[in-house]
């Protein structure tokens, strides 16, 4: 099953996390299967990308499969301009990809967000 995880992480823990990946190729560990990680290092940056209208974009592909961006604006009752821009900026974060045909897609089984306000330092 192939997984997207949106969530927020600081630049130190991401540096972490990549650090221990690499620790490991170094000593020839084996990697897990990975998940497609888009962290933001605040929550407000994470939904001001992630916006309703996008989310609502990410559902219906979900839903329906791959689409024109013509039928995906039709079937929201939205705008062609502004679907195009949404998705362009969601095949920017890696949350959509196109096919041969020029169509949008989810590539993902399951997108999971997470969201931590941590303590202050």
């Amino acid at each position: 099953m192939s997984k997207a995880i949106i969530g927020t992480e600081s630049l130190q823990t991401m540096f972490k996390r990549a650090h221990e990946v690499a620790r490991k190729i170094d000593g020839g560990e084996p990697l897990p299967e990975a998940d497609y990680h888009l962290n933001f290092e605040s929550a407000t940056r994470l939904f001001s990308e992630l916006t309703p209208r996008r989310m609502e974009l990410l559902e219906e592909l979900k839903r329906s499969g791959p689409r024109s961006i013509y039928a995906l604006a039709k079937g929201l009752h939205r705008n062609y301009s502004n679907v195009h821009s949404d998705v362009r900026i969601l095949v920017d974060h890696g949350l959509l990809e196109k096919d041969e045909k020029g169509r949008v897609f989810m590539p993902w089984d399951e997108i999971q967000i997470n969201v931590s306000f941590a303590k202050a330092a």
